[in-house]
């Protein structure tokens, strides 16, 4: 966890919504995909998967010139991948960093320190292991769920971004760097933690400047961000299991399964067991 979300918005809704300075995902970036990714990166993802690039807010100063820190859109791989690592393969491992050890793990405390992004999505995908009902190999039921704002506001995700220098490339190539970014988990919210017992990092609007200030690195503000809970903001429902496959997508993801359709599930809200 969080191990799929969706993200829904094209790069103009998110220059609007989130007050971006410079968009930078029409530019060559490296991709650790065998493949062309599917939806093409910089247009609607229903169902973002780790080693995917998405879109992510951060701040930084010009690359090539002197200048203040500003707002950017860029396209990120997803499953951090620190500037020690030996390939690209440790990403898989990284695609979540836990709030409770971000700042003393070794792999996350730099970037939390001075690389702290904003990760915008409609929402996230978790299952949930059925308590009543098994599969077909006596194991829990597994039953999707979206989970997202109640509000339907868009949300964003704590995350941290790194980057990675393939030596073997001179300079001047782009696909010299890879950049990449985990998302910060923490505790359930009651309730939700009847779907699971880890979420997402959601950081409000009001936190947003503070979390992407890069002159930010007093460790006690940080982790002020870091501890951040606010219950009863998200609301869930159960969805398709075409959601499993990656190779599925599009709005119909996220439309809720008729009740007549559920197999042991456990209502997040008031703990009541549907189908069982």
């Amino acid at each position: 966890m969080c191990g799929r979300y969706a993200a829904t918005a094209d790069p103009g809704e998110l220059i609007e919504e989130f007050e971006i300075d410079v968009d930078r995902t029409g530019e060559p970036t490296r991709s650790i995909l065998k493949s062309p990714q599917d939806p093409p990166p910089a247009t609607p993802d229903h169902n973002m998967a780790p080693t995917k690039q998405a879109p992510v807010i951060l701040t930084r100063a010009p690359k090539d010139e002197p200048g203040d820190p500003l707002r950017q859109l860029r396209l990120l791989t997803w499953g951090l991948v620190p500037s020690w690592a030996k390939e690209t393969k440790v990403g898989l491992r990284m695609t979540n960093a836990r709030a409770e050890s971000v700042l003393e793990k070794s792999s996350f405390a730099r970037a939390a320190a001075v690389r702290r992004c904003l990760v915008p999505a409609a929402g996230w995908y978790e299952w949930q292991a059925s308590p009543v009902a098994t599969d077909a190999k006596g194991k829990p039921r597994k039953q999707p769920f979206f989970i997202h704002r109640g509000d339907g506001d868009l949300l964003t995700f704590a995350g941290l971004y790194e980057f990675w220098r393939d030596r073997s490339l001179a300079d001047d190539d782009p696909a010299v760097w890879l950049v990449s970014f985990t998302i910060i988990t923490t505790t359930a919210d009651p309730g939700m933690d009847r779907i699971h017992d880890r979420q997402p990092l959601v950081l409000e609007r009001a936190d947003h400047e503070r979390w992407l200030d890069p002159d930010l690195t007093d460790p006690s503000g940080i982790e002020d961000l870091i501890g951040f809970s606010q219950p009863g903001r998200f609301a869930a429902h159960p969805i398709s299991t075409a959601v499993n496959a990656t190779r599925n997508n599009g709005p119909g993801l996220l439309e809720p399964l008729p009740a007549s359709e559920l197999v042991g599930v456990v209502d997040p809200e008031t703990g009541e067991i549907y189908g069982g």
